[in-house]
């Protein structure tokens, strides 16, 4: 439900009005770049993805050539049950989303203490943190430029790249620019596998709070910046690489 609202507000209509033709092109879209990173999809994704495809093939077929049924009060639209769910999900998405702003709001409050209290300034400034589905699409059109750029050097290469290696390697260059555009860490890339590796090494950091993926507006350039340490989990011995409760 996640990535069909993440789609919809690409697509800036009214959940009502939205494609459903359109919708199921893009979701697909988005579960093949997830194949692509070896990312595991949960069943919620393909059983998403057979709803969408049975509801884009009933839109596509002629209407004189659709199934009649001796009592259509009975049949249910699946097109309007998943926008009905789709708009409950909103809701409790912008109810949870609004309980997050007083929580910062709290945040901010600090009782009385002699002596001053260190802040480390927060990075987000006005900005707004982008979403995994953000981030996947960021890193597909990465691929794609890959892609066509050896397209005409049909090189091979050895990929040594590991996850906890690009971990190391991206939390050294985070330590010393501080933020850098999401595109950048992919610059010295050689290969697919270390594209792959360098997202998802990526993706561990976000989830344990070290760094911030942020943009400026909504679907907007991506920064990746250092988070503030409170924010900041205890790295473990070994990075989990299970990414299924990123997504």
């Amino acid at each position: 439900m996640d990535l069909l609202l993440f789609l919809v507000k690409k697509q800036e209509v009214d959940i009502y009005d939205v494609n459903m033709t359109e919708l199921a092109i893009q979701f697909l879209e988005y579960v093949e770049v997830m194949k692509t990173l070896d990312l595991d999809l949960a069943g919620e994704f393909i059983v998403m993805a057979s709803t969408l495809m049975y509801i884009k093939s009933r839109e596509l077929l002629p209407v004189d050539q659709q199934v009649e049924y001796d009592n259509e009060e009975d049949i249910e639209d699946p097109r309007w049950e998943l926008i009905r769910k789709l708009v409950e999900y909103k809701r409790f998405k912008d109810v949870a989303g609004d309980l997050q702003k007083l929580e910062f709001e709290q945040e901010k409050v600090y009782t009385r203490l002699p002596g001053s209290i260190p802040l480390d300034p927060l990075p987000m400034d006005n900005r707004l943190e982008a979403s995994i589905f953000d981030l996947i699409g960021a890193v597909d059109r990465v691929l794609q430029q890959y892609f066509y750029r050896e397209a005409a050097k049909r090189e091979i290469v050895d990929d040594q790249w590991s996850i906890s290696e690009k971990i190391v390697v991206i939390r050294r260059r985070l330590g010393v620019a501080g933020q850098l555009r999401f595109s950048e860490l992919f610059d010295e890339a050689g290969s697919r596998g270390e594209i792959v590796a360098t997202f998802l090494a990526l993706l561990e950091l976000v989830r344990l709070k070290q760094l911030l993926a942020m943009q400026s507006e909504v679907f907007g350039d991506i920064d990746i910046v250092v988070a503030p340490v409170e924010m900041q989990r205890i790295v473990p011995g070994e990075h989990n690489t299970d990414l299924v409760e990123s997504l």
